[in-house]
């Protein structure tokens, strides 16, 4: 599912395998207990985490084909996510997503809840897949949406036209920070910014504060549910 490992004061969260690393209830859980380990690490307030994966997909978003077996799951997935986004924002310590592969959906919300995007420009897409599986975007995501996406213009492709960001293209809308020629490079450029951030030597709790503070609308927004109202056509991959 995922490893934690500390190099430092750099704590890397991968999620391990060659799967879509769909959000399923296992999987959330699973980073969940990881954040909370970090959380309880003396150092935490001194370092810096960076989330990255294995194989094609950063990760492909909430589990729907499970959710279609038992559909209250879909409740429980949104829950979870919900909570683990609120665990990222008042983590007290600067988070670095290392996007890997295709993030799309719940994956892309789940990038986009940390401070830093790097992401490979040789594959891989950013993509809000809502509009084209028939689902509504819940508030909660186009809160995050706003917060991280600074042009109209830009909010508009990915939350209205479903568009396949490329890294590049993400370069352009201000929603990633740097890009890479691999998924290696893109993980070795994660721990060189986590570095350079553990030496400037910030508080972890006081960043941690300003972060709640910066994406306060998404903490309120947070706790509406609106799974159970969004409609679903097609739970297939479009990537």
């Amino acid at each position: 599912m995922c490893t934690l490992e500390k190099r430092g004061r750099l704590f890397l969260l991968t999620l391990t395998g060659d799967g879509e690393h769909r959000l399923n209830p296992t999987l959330l859980d699973t980073i969940r207990s990881a954040i909370t380990q970090i959380r309880s690490d003396p150092s935490s307030s001194q370092s810096v985490l960076i989330t990255t994966s294995h194989g094609k997909f950063f990760s492909n978003g909430y589990d729907l084909a499970l959710a279609e077996t038992h559909p209250p799951l879909r409740a429980v997935m949104s829950a979870k996510l919900r909570s683990l986004v609120a665990d990222l924002i008042s983590l007290p310590m600067p988070t670095i997503a290392a996007v890997t592969g295709h993030a799309a959906a719940a994956g892309f919300l789940l990038a986009m809840s940390h401070d830093y995007v790097l992401m490979r420009r040789d594959r891989g897409f950013l993509y809000m897949s809502e509009l084209d599986i028939g689902l509504v975007l819940p508030a909660w995501f186009v809160a995050m949406i706003r917060a991280k996406v600074g042009s109209p213009a830009a909010r508009r492709d990915v939350a209205l036209a479903a568009e396949k960001i490329t890294a590049d293209r993400g370069l352009e809308m201000g929603i990633v920070d740097s890009s890479y020629g691999s998924a290696a490079e893109t993980v070795v450029a994660a721990v060189k910014l986590g570095e350079e951030i553990v030496r400037r030597g910030a508080d972890g709790h006081v960043y941690g504060r300003m972060r709640e503070t910066l994406l306060r609308e998404v903490l309120y927004t947070i706790g509406s549910d609106e799974t159970a109202s969004s409609g679903v056509r097609n739970s297939g991959s479009k990537l």
